[in-house]
């Protein structure tokens, strides 16, 4: 799969108000790290970024940098391993990308996705997926879009676990392999609210205590008012 490549420029400024300088013309500020590179500081345009990893493979998509200002990075290829975002605006504030090597492994989150109508469904129950993404071992080549998990077959009371998954070439899991990805169970039955029968009298002796706010009613004539509680 062609690798999509992202322009950025090398930057050496690491005095206070740097970054918001670079905010002020377009860019964000970020930083390039990895075992040959060391930590480079970067100038990156946020909207080719965010293009570059609007891909099936999101965050785990391969780049290939486009480098101003130092020629030997320039063919690297990178992941975007961290993306800080304003919370109110939603706008990237900085990147981190991370240096790969085609020939060495690496550890990525694969999203997890459910197929099919389960059959347990149709007896009443309900579809959990416990879990979302899959942490997974392989080479940067072998890095799977997702992983697919037929729920077609899983009845009332069933689950699939992790190792239940059928993973391509090359690729492992890093983590539990009992933990369930997905399970069917009976809805909850609901509670049912003991109530007095119809008609049925407070016992003799008994006042019915005063709804909140409300207060209490006064002694019938010829009877002595009730103590109050000590504190």
């Amino acid at each position: 799969m062609e690798k999509p490549e992202l322009s950025v420029q090398v930057r050496s400024e690491r005095k206070k108000g740097a970054a918001r300088k670079i905010r002020r013309s377009g860019l964000i500020p970020g930083v390039l790290y990895g075992p040959s590179v060391g930590n480079v500081l970067l100038a990156i345009d946020p909207h080719a970024l965010l293009k570059a990893v609007d891909t099936d493979a999101g965050t785990n998509t391969l780049i290939k940098l486009r480098v101003e200002g130092a020629e030997e990075l320039a063919g690297k290829v990178v992941m975007l391993r961290d993306l800080q975002v304003d919370p109110l605006n939603r706008i990237p504030l900085h990147a981190d990308l991370y240096e790969i090597r085609m020939d060495e492994t690496v550890m990525v989150e694969v999203p997890v996705r459910l197929a099919g109508k389960a059959v347990g469904i149709d007896e009443g129950g309900i579809l959990d997926q416990g879990i979302r993404e899959l942490r997974v071992e392989c080479l940067p080549g072998s890095i799977p879009e997702m992983l697919e998990v037929d729920v077609t077959a899983l009845g009332m009371g069933q689950s699939i676990h992790v190792s239940d998954i059928v993973l391509p070439e090359g690729v492992k899991v890093v983590g539990e392999l009992s933990t369930a990805v997905a399970s069917i169970s009976a809805p909850l039955a609901e509670e049912e609210v003991a109530a007095p029968a119809e008609g049925e009298e407070p016992v003799e002796g008994e006042a019915a205590a005063p709804a909140e706010g409300e207060e209490a009613a006064p002694p019938a004539e010829g009877e002595a008012p009730a103590k109050p509680k000590e504190e």
